[in-house]
């Protein structure tokens, strides 16, 4: 998974690597010079260098020469430094270069895949909690390869040359460094395993968290309308309680670790001073050689730590990356071998059609119509009874399992046909239509890809909508807000249905999408679209007979069956369900025919 989000950034975290040994061989070279400067030139002794080395100094006048001239020695060290600092410049340059560009890559992916995963995906999946794998979890695989990954090979140079320096210099002070790194390995190895199973604990209960403030936060109207911003406020303090516990129990966990660390990693430098010194009063080590061997420890000691920091990090980075492969994984959409792209005008045949959401009873049990093309269809039905799923199932937001019967327009099956052809010749509005934060004008164009404000105007025309929109003091061009919370029901409705009509789809369905207009304007848009888009397959979802009694052909669902078909005459009359409905409905038809506009039309001149 790694290596594939690493596309693009390897040279630059490669780079980073080789900045990285720049630096740590600069600062390995310190110690050196300072040692040769003690030992060679102050105390003049003979140096124990390479013969390389011996014939530089040699040539610059030799050791008599250096020590008259000690500032050479204090340049030599500064250039070291220099050359250190330039490594180091260019390893946390190049390092974050590599982490912002796999951050990038992380999310352009991750984005991408999301969009293509069937709508059952998104049913089971809370909005919070995906948000949340592709903030907090992609943060924390960034941070891991950035700060603790890379780190890694500048580790390997410094434990190898540093032990490799004071087992030059002494023996038995080399051993009692190397001891400490099995040490912390192993305990920083132990606590890994348990800090594991919390950090899935905390990321799991992030998740919660982050999905009540994204439901609270999008769905405050209905909050503060049933006054229940205790309850909320409750609710939430209850889980972030929950959330601070969980990551309390875990600082306790990884203080123990770094405390524990401090202890082991104070107990062997003051094991190291005291035999240096020891060794160095006795002579078996000179001046310089130990205060060498103190600096390569104290270079020792931290990298050795960091080893085990890494180590702890693994669980945290291992949970992130676990639950960021289980969205990369998840089966995305794929058109079928040689996708067709048939005419789109024909009959929509549903022929013995079996369908069940997860854990639940069938919700059809072998139905079949048709829907002629070219027509108006109208469907009735009591919630529940599958009117909306009828339509998921023709635009394949829901699939139809392998037997469980087939859909076809014009004879072709719908699942060899193109998915973003079929979807863009099938036009939805639903009850509850969504619309972006931005204008009204951007939110009908939306399809378009060059914005037309004569085609937006023409459909929301239509939608009886444009007269509406230019009461506004800023017209197409006022904002919605989110999820167009300053335009009223009919309003964002209307919207909806301008912004399907731009498509020209060959099928408009209207799932229910006219129930917050009042009946005159339902009748406007009927009328406009039985006028500009006759020649199109109409398919109106109602509770409204209304809306419905127009329709070439209503058929009433019944618990998942076909309990009527026919025209608003033939079921006005039958005595069936639909009769019930129409009669029921129309005995104070002329009471609302002449009364005021709905609730949600109210303030149709300024919006909300």
């Amino acid at each position: 998974m790694l290596l594939f989000f690493l596309k693009g950034s390897k040279r630059y975290f490669i780079i980073s690597i080789l900045a990285a040994f720049l630096f740590t061989g600069m600062e390995m070279l310190t110690p050196q010079i300072i040692r040769f400067t003690i030992d060679s030139v102050i105390d003049s002794d003979t140096p124990k260098l390479p013969a390389f080395i011996l014939r530089f100094v040699q040539s610059v006048g030799g050791i008599s020469y250096l020590k008259a001239h000690l500032w050479l020695l204090a340049i030599a060290v500064v250039l070291v430094s220099v050359f250190a600092v330039l490594g180091k410049y260019l390893n946390g340059y190049y390092n974050t270069k590599g982490a912002e560009h796999m951050m990038l890559t992380m999310r352009t992916s991750l984005f991408s895949h999301i969009q293509k995963l069937p709508y059952h995906w998104h049913m089971k999946h809370p909005t919070g909690d995906t948000i949340q794998r592709c903030t907090s979890d992609v943060d924390m695989v960034r941070r891991f390869v950035s700060e603790q990954l890379t780190s890694v090979f500048r580790i390997v140079v410094l434990i190898g040359f540093s032990l490799f320096c004071m087992f030059q210099i002494h023996t038995t002070l080399a051993i009692v460094a190397l001891v400490a790194i099995p040490v912390i390995i192993l305990y920083s190895t132990l606590f890994r395993m348990k800090i594991g199973g919390m950090f899935t604990e905390c990321d799991e209960n992030e998740g919660i968290l982050s999905a009540i403030t994204q439901e609270n936060l999008t769905g405050v109207r209905v909050v503060r309308a049933f006054g229940r911003e205790e309850f909320e406020r409750a609710r939430f303090e209850k889980q972030n309680q929950i959330y601070t516990e969980k990551w309390v129990s875990l600082c306790r966990i990884l203080s123990a670790f770094w405390a524990t660390g401090d202890l082991l990693s104070g107990l062997q430098v003051l094991l190291m001073l005291s035999l240096g010194a020891v060794f160095a009063v006795r002579g078996d080590i000179t001046a310089g050689q130990f205060i060498a061997a103190i600096t390569y420890n104290g270079m020792l000691i931290w990298p050795v730590r960091h080893l085990g920091r890494v180590i702890s990090e693994m669980s945290k980075a291992g949970v992130s990356i676990d639950r960021i492969r289980a969205i990369m994984n998840a089966e995305a959409e794929a058109n079928p071998p040689s996708p067709l792209k048939p005419d789109m005008t024909g009959d929509i045949v549903f022929s013995d059609v079996t369908y069940a959401y997860d854990n639940t009873p069938p919700l059809f049990e072998h139905l079949s119509l048709t829907i002629p093309g070219g027509r108006v269809f109208g469907i009735l039905g009591s919630t529940g009874s599958g009117k909306s799923t009828l339509m998921h199932l023709l635009g394949r937001l829901c699939e139809l399992s392998e037997g469980c019967g087939r859909i076809t327009i014009g004879g072709v099956d719908i699942k060899t046909i193109d998915r973003a052809w079929l979807r863009q010749h099938i036009g939805i509005v639903l009850q509850e239509p969504y619309l972006f934060s931005r204008t009204i004008g951007e939110n009908i164009g939306i399809t378009l890809d060059t914005y037309d404000e004569a085609a937006v105007r023409e459909v929301a025309d239509v939608a009886c909508l444009d007269q509406t929109v230019m009461g506004f003091a800023k017209g197409y061009e006022t904002m919605v807000g989110e999820r167009g919370v300053t335009l009223s029901g009919g309003q964002k409705q209307r919207t909806a249905i301008a912004r399907m009509l731009l498509t020209s789809a060959p099928i408009m369905i209207f799932d229910d999408s006219l129930s917050a207009v009042d009946a005159e304007t339902d009748a406007a848009i009927r009328e406009q679209l039985k006028t500009r888009f006759g020649s199109a397959t109409v398919i109106l979802i109602s509770h409204r007979i209304t809306t419905l009694m127009q329709a070439d052909t209503i058929m009433v669902l019944d618990q998942g069956k076909v309990a009527e078909m026919g025209t608003h005459e033939q079921l006005a009359q039958s005595g069936g369900l639909y009769s019930q409905i129409y009669h029921l409905q129309t005995q104070g038809m002329a009471e609302i025919e002449t009364s005021p506009a709905t609730e949600t039309e109210r303030g149709e001149s300024h919006g909300r």
